[in-house]
């Protein structure tokens, strides 16, 4: 494992920080395979993201996972800045770094995310069809569920109020001041609507994986950004890669993934459902997370041809 910087392509004056992990008998005269993993909105690369990305290294693997600009240890202002364009963007700007190092097979690159980085990851693949094999675990298309609720409860026109909000707060932030914040997981623990989303909080603002760069809010002006976004626009015509989505069976957000298998034109896609877990022990559940592990891990070696990796290119 090595922690790493560098910039982004996509814009230079933000330098991308992230964790990369080698496999075992890792040879650096070798070509690997590749995962980039996404974490969810409001998280950052020490935690689910970073979990996964272990687990997968372990399996043959390098994988890297990286904080979003504008987030964590990444560059950006205004800091906490959760634009989904930028977010899928930013999956592209990873894979473009990837590409320049030498023991990485540009043609094996795959992509997977927790949450709403299960939802970017789905967008970038949609837009970059160097990522050869996408996984999602307890996927959030974030307009969708801005827009529509936890639940899949309120209408789409319902929502427009929403982006006004964020209008107003764009417009707050430029006369100055402290820009305005929004949840993306409950600040407190009373705000939690059921237990689920009081995991949520817990999560992130407990010892259970709270790190000092995750506040679990974002700016007030995202959500301009995030209410109109679909996550899966486009997926019925240009989302062919093979596809392996995991969630859990009482998950309040399974709808979402359940919705990426629907409109996915891809005629390889498998749909694993974790029974008994919600959306957030998939983050951190021993049990839940190894058996998304024991499902991604297969997939990825079969599409990226994790068996056809020479040691090294003398062993060739």
């Amino acid at each position: 494992m090595e922690k790493i910087s560098f910039p982004n392509s996509n814009n230079e004056t933000i330098a991308m920080s992230a964790v990369i992990n080698f496999p075992e008998g890792f040879d650096k005269g070798g070509k690997y395979p590749a995962i980039v993993v996404s974490h969810p909105g409001g998280g950052v690369k020490e935690q689910a993201s970073g979990l996964y990305a272990k687990k997968l290294a372990e399996e043959g693997f390098i994988t890297i996972a990286y904080d979003a600009s504008y987030q964590g240890e990444s560059g950006g202002a205004p800091r906490q800045l959760e634009n989904p364009y930028v977010r899928t963007e930013d999956v592209s700007a990873v894979i473009d770094y990837l590409t320049t190092l030498p023991y990485v097979d540009a043609d094996r690159i795959g992509a997977m995310g927790i949450c709403a980085g299960a939802g970017y990851t789905a967008n970038a693949a949609i837009n970059d069809q160097r990522i050869k094999a996408v996984g999602t675990v307890s996927a959030v298309n974030i307009g969708s569920m801005f827009r529509n609720g936890w639940e899949n409860n309120i209408k789409d026109a319902d929502a427009a109020p929403v982006i006004g909000m964020g209008d107003d707060a764009r417009s707050k932030d430029v006369r100055g001041g402290t820009p305005e914040i929004f949840p993306l997981a409950p600040l407190k623990e009373e705000d939690a609507p059921n237990e689920e989303l009081r995991q949520a909080w817990e999560y992130y603002h407990t010892p259970r994986a709270e790190y000092l760069t995750a506040p679990g809010y974002m700016t007030a002006r995202s959500l301009s950004q995030i209410i109109p976004y679909d996550a899966y626009n486009k997926a019925e015509a240009f989302l062919t890669q093979p596809l392996q989505i995991v969630a859990g069976s009482e998950a309040g957000s399974k709808w979402m993934s359940d919705d990426l298998f629907d409109r996915a034109a891809s005629s390889d896609k498998q749909f694993h459902v974790v029974e008994g877990s919600n959306h957030m022990q998939l983050y951190d559940g021993e049990k839940e997370v190894g058996e998304a592990v024991s499902v991604l891990a297969p997939f990825f070696a079969d599409k990226l041809a994790l068996a056809n990796t020479p040691e090294t290119e003398a062993a060739e």
